[in-house]
């Protein structure tokens, strides 16, 4: 899974690594056991359809203004994993969801937070503690809980056909992500604990300078939604996604609400309560997203 962007600069992007999407996306190596859905007949609606976005300059930073999408953000979506998601593989939705590529580090401190916390994980609730340690039951990075892709870039290892943190449906431990089933049971947000592309996913955050006409310019901060094209080419090839999918819009609250800790991160803390002002005021019959409808 190439990344969504870095959260430890406001400055600096890190751009999608969409050609490893695309390869990937293409040659799943189902070994673990799965649940098979078959190829589902869901419908998702056009990319393409109006937005309603808000700009407002970043109360932290004068020199910086987020750009929102208010359709996304009040839209209804929430994440169906383990509850109806048919994932980006086919058959291999109940089991993977979108983890069957891994995850790529944003950067080496991403990798080194994440190895920090998988140091806690034991067998019970880590299906393949034993690929990701060593004869000690130490974490082991190269080779362990890290592996490098076709253009040398450090990611999650695959294991069983995805990603190693990953358990299986029916594990005792708990199925899906075993840094998320770590997080709940120590009190923690998973933002803490996860990968940054898996906790920030399907929000997008992206970066442009815009030079005025006076000669000044600001950094433009967008915060949207990471539909297809947000994997790159390969997007377009995923089996399923999320997004734009009525299934996954049915969730009781809106994403700025249900998605308040990952946004606060995103944006900081003084950012994000202005933009729930925002997303109040804003009339949803104005440009509503149509996966809600």
């Amino acid at each position: 899974m190439a990344p969504a962007d870095s959260t430890k600069s406001k400055k600096t992007e890190k751009p999608a690594k969409a050609s490893k999407t695309a390869k990937a996306a293409k040659s799943p190596k189902p070994e673990r056991p799965v649940v098979d859905l078959a190829m589902p007949s869901v419908r998702e609606v056009s990319l393409d359809f109006p937005r309603a976005w808000v700009e407002f300059t970043d109360p932290d930073d004068e020199d910086q203004v987020f750009r929102c999408d208010l359709t996304w953000l009040t839209s209804r979506w929430g994440c169906i994993f383990g509850k109806g998601c048919h994932g980006i593989q086919p058959g291999r939705g109940a089991s993977d969801g979108c983890c069957t590529l891994g995850a790529h580090y944003s950067d080496d401190e991403d990798e080194q937070r994440v190895a920090g916390h998988a140091a806690r994980l034991t067998p019970d609730i880590w299906e393949h503690h034993a690929e990701g340690t060593d004869a000690k039951g130490r974490i082991r990075r190269d080779g362990g809980i890290t592996m490098f892709d076709e253009d040398g870039d450090r990611q999650t290892r695959r294991v069983g056909g995805a990603c190693l943190f990953l358990n299986s449906p029916g594990f005792p431990g708990g199925a899906g992500c075993a840094l998320h089933v770590l997080a709940l049971r120590e009190g923690l947000e998973p933002l803490e604990t996860k990968p940054d592309v898996c906790w920030q996913l399907p929000v997008r955050r992206t970066y442009d300078w815009i030079d005025r006409p006076d000669d000044t310019r600001y950094l433009q901060v967008s915060i949207g939604e990471y539909d297809r094209r947000g994997w790159g080419p390969g997007g377009h090839d995923l089996h399923w996604w999320c997004t734009g999918s009525p299934e996954a819009h049915h969730a009781p609250d809106p994403v700025y609400v249900s998605y308040r800790p990952e946004l606060t991160e995103l944006m900081g803390p003084a950012a994000y309560e202005q933009l729930v002002a925002l997303c109040k005021a804003h009339d949803t019959r104005l440009a509503p997203h149509p996966a809600d409808q």
